[in-house]
């Protein structure tokens, strides 16, 4: 195998487009820090573009996704390094609507996960909220109040619709 290759022809597509990205790839002078110091922290869901939404280019932000875009332990984990070392002094946590982690509770989704597919998930935590708001709220003040964030770290919370693109602050 090649180095431009992977054993698994269902990627042949990506290596194929990752070809033509190189034709005009344009961020090699840009460093890890966050040109614009944010960190987005969202959801996973895919008709979610970060940068995008907040007017930002690759280079001005981190970002980091998650199902439920929640703030977990090692959400914290990287925000503290963010904060300290990649130019991190802002923090937007940004759920969404129409996700799947506020429409169904814990035990749903272990029932639906094992009922369609045959794969116990007790062992997990997917953390589904019920309050959406609420949880941003508590995921926000999580932020807030970690011990290890560097100090002066502004942390905000908004909703993105996913309807429309728009993004609703929440005051946390």
């Amino acid at each position: 195998m090649s180095a431009q290759e992977f054993p698994h022809k269902e990627f042949d597509d990506l290596l194929a487009a990752n070809a033509e990205y190189q034709k005009t790839f344009k961020y090699s002078g840009l460093t890890g820090q966050a040109k614009q110091g944010l960190a987005i922290v969202t959801c996973m869901d895919s008709r979610i573009n970060p940068l995008s939404v907040v007017g930002m280019r690759s280079g001005d932000a981190k970002i980091l996704r998650n199902a439920g875009a929640r703030v977990t332990e090692d959400v914290l984990r990287t925000l503290v390094l963010a904060s300290y070392l990649l130019n991190v002094d802002r923090v937007l946590v940004m759920p969404h609507t129409d996700c799947r982690m506020a429409k169904s509770d814990e035990p749903e989704i272990h029932a639906t996960l094992q009922e369609q597919f045959g794969v116990d998930t007790r062992s997990l935590e997917f953390r589904t909220v019920s309050d959406q708001v609420g949880a941003l709220k508590i995921d926000v003040q999580r932020i807030r109040s970690y011990p290890l964030i560097r100090k002066g770290v502004t942390v905000a919370g908004a909703i993105y619709d996913v309807s429309n693109g728009s993004i609703t602050p929440i005051d946390c």
